[in-house]
């Protein structure tokens, strides 16, 4: 057996949307289920602590491998893996199962796709949680030539739109890769203000450091025996991640950063309102998307409550799976009791 069939409940699949889209579900099929949704680099498998604290407290949760990730297929065209492509995917899982309405967790870029969802497919939402990623605003110009002008040309998403490039030097080798993002922050480290969010939100006047954004060159001169953060993931839990991304590479997951720009022209008359009820949860240490990244979101997410999980960095559901499913599981039991 292996460490993905030993750690994670059996895969189905899902004809939905143009994709076979691999899924992982647990609980009775009963009450509002919740579709978490990964980022990047990421998997279904990044949700496997909250599968199993909602199959034992008897909730119906699903995680897919999305569009271009894992066991579900990877379409070639850059334009295949635009918001329209990715909310109509969790459509189709939602019409698969036979749901009309579901609660949709996203952490990273699956945090964008779920607040994108309440606004495209609002009639589909029963609610949104958010890990680490905020509700975002439309941003007043091309979001791609806010953070060249913001960081500058080795910025990651920035550098991601040369098709090729990154998607090269990633698959060069995954393990170095996946050990160099899957640690710990150091403890008392905070995040820098705005972090990413910053770029996204506003026009700066002039440019900032491109600081620890610069992904790919830091990456590139990045040696493990001398980083002194914390791995966070079992050799068994590490070789899911490798062993997936070297089969798949990261082509697909790249491309959905490609669609930054056009997902930003076709949504000028989307108005920016979530009106389900909403949960955000912060990591204290993320540098990329930093509890300050959630400020003022209240005037978007009316129905809104925080939890602020301690002492964690970016890839918080893994990192403090307990905190975050005390938090998303207590957030159910008052929103949506059994």
């Amino acid at each position: 057996m292996s460490a993905l069939e030993s750690l994670m409940p059996p895969v189905a699949y899902a004809e939905t949307n143009g994709v076979r889209m691999a899924y992982y579900e647990v609980g009775p099929r009963a009450g509002v289920p919740v579709i978490f949704c990964h980022g990047w680099p990421e998997l279904a498998f990044s949700w496997r602590h909250q599968l199993k604290a909602f199959a034992a407290a008897g909730r119906w949760a699903i995680a897919p491998d999305q569009r271009g990730y894992g066991l579900t297929t990877r379409p070639g065209a850059v334009e295949e893996y635009d918001i329209e492509k990715l909310s109509g995917d969790l459509v189709g899982l939602l019409d698969h199962l036979g749901v009309e309405k579901a609660i949709f967790c996203g952490h990273d870029w699956g945090g964008i796709v779920v607040w994108q969802m309440a606004l495209r497919h609002p009639d589909r939402v029963a609610g949104v949680i958010g890990v680490n990623t905020p509700f975002m605003p439309r941003s007043p110009a091309d979001p791609i030539a806010i953070m060249r002008k913001r960081f500058g040309e080795n910025m990651y998403i920035v550098n991601f739109q040369k098709y090729g490039e990154a998607d090269a030097v990633l698959a060069a080798d995954v393990g170095k890769v996946m050990n160099f993002f899957m640690r710990r922050p150091l403890p008392g480290t905070p995040p820098p203000s705005g972090g990413l969010s910053g770029g996204l939100g506003e026009e700066p006047a002039e440019a900032a450091p491109q600081s620890t954004f610069a992904i790919l060159p830091i990456l590139q001169a990045w040696s493990p025996e001398f980083d002194p953060r914390e791995p966070f993931l079992t050799p068994d839990e590490m070789a899911v991640f490798v062993e997936t991304f070297q089969a798949t590479g990261f082509t697909g997951g790249i491309n959905w950063y490609r669609n930054f720009t056009r997902n930003w022209e076709r949504s000028a008359r989307i108005v920016d309102h979530v009106a389900a009820p909403s949960l955000m949860v912060m990591a204290e240490l993320d540098a990329v998307l930093p509890p300050s990244a959630a400020d003022g979101m209240e005037a978007y997410v009316p129905c809104l409550e925080k939890v602020l999980i301690a002492g964690s960095g970016h890839w918080t559901q893994q990192e403090k799976p307990a905190e975050v499913n005390a938090a998303i599981l207590g957030w159910m039991d008052r929103s949506f009791p059994t």
